[in-house]
């Protein structure tokens, strides 16, 4: 499920289902590790997030993980068998030890029980840093990140302050190389094709260029219709009006809402709606119904998302020529 994980995008949580989650997305990153090497030996370490320096004594045995990108990240890294305790949205890698916490409302008192040497959240909500700092517990923010350089620093972060830089790095560089082979093979120059890229129905949301989902699609040289009409205050995901998006005539149509918690929208339904017949997309099947959870995360799963919307390309230039 999406969208509490796009509020980690507007709010930063990581699955539900309310366009509230577009509100303020677009989060640079500035996740620079510390200035060696953080293998289990190498601690202490201090690492620079959005909130600050942090310093991690000694490599943590005991995360608590706040955000299901973050729980990813994890992961991927190596750091999993430390991982005590995950937000009530992360629900990938399977088997996560998933409980009631909150990311976007914590309770440190609950935080706190878990006995954690690192808590790691996509955002400061709840006084979480402050509050777990009076316990002696170093925090990392990782917040929505906006370009794919910021979800690798991300990662490359999470891999130091949980004593995996090495793992870290090696996957980092095999994401990659599986977007720069799924560019290549796909192409980068298709400007002749416009998307829409559905957020949620009733109403439309969706999401601009000035996301990393936006600029993942841009780099094939995709042309989003959400970006003439988005304003500051949207950002990054604002609402369209269906008059819009029929008239844009968008080639492709990404879903995000495809689970039932987050609008249960798939391409039957769409093609249904009056007056979508028209839009090219609808006319040659080329709604394409993405992993929601997925096209609402940043982390190491990107590679799968980049991969769908390079078929997704081949297909509509086929349909198109």
């Amino acid at each position: 499920m999406v969208l509490a994980a796009f509020v980690a995008l507007a709010a930063l949580a990581a699955c539900g289902s309310s366009p509230a989650r577009s509100a303020s997305s677009a989060v640079t990153v500035s996740a620079s590790a510390s200035s060696r090497p953080a293998g289990p030996g190498a601690f202490p370490i201090t690492v620079k997030t959005t909130t600050g320096l942090v310093t991690i004594s000694a490599q943590p045995r005991r995360i608590v993980s706040l955000s299901p990108t973050a729980t990813e990240d994890l992961y991927a890294a190596g750091a999993g068998p430390q991982v005590v305790a995950v937000d009530q949205t992360s629900d990938y890698p399977a088997g996560v030890p998933k409980t009631t916490l909150n990311g976007t409302d914590p309770n440190v008192e609950a935080i706190a029980a878990y006995d954690p040497s690192l808590v790691i959240a996509a955002e400061d909500a709840g006084g979480l840093v402050a509050g777990m700092k009076k316990l002696g517990v170093p925090v990392l923010i990782e917040p929505a990140a906006a370009t794919l350089p910021a979800a690798y620093a991300e990662i490359e972060q999470i891999g130091q302050a949980t004593g995996h830089a090495a793992k870290a790095d090696t996957v980092i560089t095999g994401m990659e190389a599986q977007i720069t082979a799924d560019l290549k093979k796909a192409g980068t120059t298709h400007s002749d094709l416009s998307y829409f890229w559905e957020v949620s129905a009733s109403p439309y949301y969706s999401a601009t260029s000035q996301t990393i989902f936006g600029q993942i699609a841009g780099m094939f040289g995709l042309k989003n219709i959400a970006d003439k009409v988005a304003t500051a205050a949207s950002g990054g995901y604002p609402e369209l009006t269906e008059e819009y998006i029929v008239a844009s005539k968008p080639q492709i149509i990404f879903l995000t809402d495809n689970d039932p918690g987050d609008g249960g929208q798939t391409p039957a339904i769409v093609a249904a709606r009056p007056g979508w017949s028209g839009i090219p997309a609808v006319r040659n099947h080329e709604i394409i119904a993405l992993n929601d959870d997925i096209a609402a995360r940043w982390g190491p799963r990107l590679p799968q998302l980049v991969a769908a919307i390079a078929a997704a390309v081949e297909s509509a230039s086929k349909s198109s020529s």
